[in-house]
């Protein structure tokens, strides 16, 4: 390990991206820019459908759509970087342009791990205490809600990207295709297991506490679906959360094997095919999630179709 004194500051870094062949190259830059393409197309559709139909005018679709408009920063943030490596190979990017995209790029992470607990928060009332369910969930609640979880979000980002950024760094390759946490902990001069800790206590703070209760609400709601009389009203009960249950396992699982795995535990190089999951594919599969075999969704995407055919019709 190279001495702190010793170091020499670098004003950018090379982004090393994937290893592909210069004939496959422009077919992954394709491929990720397609699912790039309908990431973006599939939640401006959530977005656009939640304020476009009343019928969806209520406090669960409401978070899905600020999940989606989350989801539209979150998918940009990386894939400028990801695209970039995959046409040219490695890419120097600046260290201000680095450690702004390491900042973003979890703040927006911690945010949507907010989010979820509020979505479930959410599930909770409506299933649990369907009497009281509107005056708890008010609109100011929602709105409280979903600013508390950014502001959450970009706050608590603060801690590890300025621990990252001001790093002694002896070299430059970033063994990612954006600038993330370990791969730049990698390039400093000094032993950084302390700061691994500290990336440890909170980030991995932070999605236990949130995980620990979402799966409480969850808890609580089992419960009370299985106290529903009729199996009809049990299985609506199970499609409203369904979704939602799965969004939080691929987000919180991905999470978890990147950001609070012990040191030393997993192969070199396997966290670049983990980040396309949670960072380019989870993403793209949210929209999908949360609109496939949802009848709701499909009437209020009939209401509005029909009302731009009358619309049309008036021309």
């Amino acid at each position: 390990m190279m001495d702190h004194a010793n170091h020499t500051w670098t004003q950018s870094f090379i982004l090393a991206g994937f290893s592909i062949t210069g004939t496959l190259r422009p077919l992954a830059f394709l491929g990720a820019l397609c699912i790039y393409l309908l990431t973006l197309a599939g939640n401006l559709f959530i977005i656009v459908l939640v304020r476009a139909d009343a019928g969806l005018s209520t406090p669960m679709y409401f978070f899905i759509s600020v999940l989606s408009f989350l989801e539209l920063w979150y998918v940009s943030t990386t894939v400028s970087t990801l695209l970039l490596t995959l046409l040219h190979g490695p890419s120097p990017i600046s260290s201000t342009v680095c450690f702004f995209q390491l900042y973003v790029f979890h703040s927006l992470g911690l945010c949507e791990c907010y989010l979820l607990s509020s979505m479930a928060l959410d599930r909770y009332l409506a299933i649990c205490r369907p009497l009281h369910y509107h005056a708890l969930m008010s609109r100011q609640v929602q709105l409280g809600l979903a600013g508390a979880s950014w502001v959450a979000g970009f706050s608590a980002a603060v801690v590890p990207a300025s621990l990252t950024a001001t790093l002694p760094f002896c070299l430059k390759e970033v063994a990612h295709y954006f600038c993330d946490l370990a791969p730049l902990k990698q390039l400093a001069c000094i032993d950084t297991r302390w700061h691994a800790r500290v990336y440890i206590v909170v980030i991995g703070v932070i999605n236990a506490c949130n995980l620990t209760f979402i799966w409480g609400l969850y808890g609580a709601i089992l419960k009370a679906v299985f106290k529903l009389p009729s199996a009809a009203s049990r299985a609506k009960a199970f499609s409203t959360c369904s979704s939602h249950i799965t969004v939080v396992t691929l987000f919180f699982g991905s999470a978890f094997i990147v950001y609070v795995r012990p040191p030393g535990t997993q192969a070199k190089g396997t966290d670049k095919q983990i980040a396309l999951v949670y960072s380019l594919f989870t993403p793209l599969l949210n929209p999908i999630i949360y609109t496939l075999r949802n009848k709701e969704v499909k009437e209020a995407v009939r209401r509005v179709t029909q009302r731009i055919r009358t619309v049309l019709k008036g021309f």
